[in-house]
Formats: C-alpha cells, structure tokens, sequence
C-alpha cells in the first residue's frame, strides 16, 4: 500500500479557501456584467434573476474545473528524479565519458571495430 504522510491544513492542495475564492470572484464578475448587459439600458428594471443565474452557472463550473485539476495533480515517484539508462544525471553522464576516455586503446592505436 502507498504511504500515507500526515497532511498540513496549509498546503494548497488540501485547503479549499483559494478555489472557493477564485470561484467567487469570477461568479461575481459574470452576475455583474450579466445584470449589466441584460437590463439594456437605465429605462429598464434589472435582471437580478439572470445575474443569480449567470453567478451560480460560473461559480460552480470553476469550482468543477478547481476540482478536477487538484484531483489530477501526482507528485513524481522518487526514483524517476535519478536518472538510469539513457536518462543519467549529468554526474554520471560526466563519470561514464571520463571512463571511456581512460580506457586503453589497442596495439595498432585505434578503436575496436
């Protein structure tokens, strides 16, 4: 079974203030600019109805979005940080090229065929 770490209240993955905020700007920005647009003009009464609709609508869809991109977040296993096969990590690239060049050549000076 995978590990379990205690988890911090701070970290971002876990607190909900920042989405929850975020979704509220944007559902405040939408009700507003649809209650704006939808009255068409000071002569009319406003659409507070259309406003709470266009909120409701954007604040849950970022919310949804919020969501599924902290659900689809993974931190990277430790192993693939270190390099092997082709992918080695600039030390051992470094020790495996001086390797090769210290190597004795043959008799007639050039390299194997």
């Amino acid at each position: 079974m995978a590990e379990k770490r205690p988890a911090t209240p701070g970290e971002p993955r876990i607190s909900v203030k920042a989405p929850l905020g975020f979704s509220f700007v944007l559902g405040l920005i939408a009700g507003v600019v649809t209650l704006v647009f939808s009255t068409g003009g000071t002569a009319h009464t406003p659409r507070w109805d259309l406003a709470a609709i266009a909120f409701g609508v954007a604040f849950i869809v970022c919310l949804v979005v919020a969501a599924m991109l902290s659900m689809s977040y993974k931190e990277n296993a430790e192993h693939l940080g270190k390099g092997s096969g082709v992918n080695l990590t600039s030390a051992e690239r470094l020790a495996q090229n001086q390797r090769r060049q210290q190597k004795p050549r043959n008799d007639d000076g050039g390299s194997r065929q």
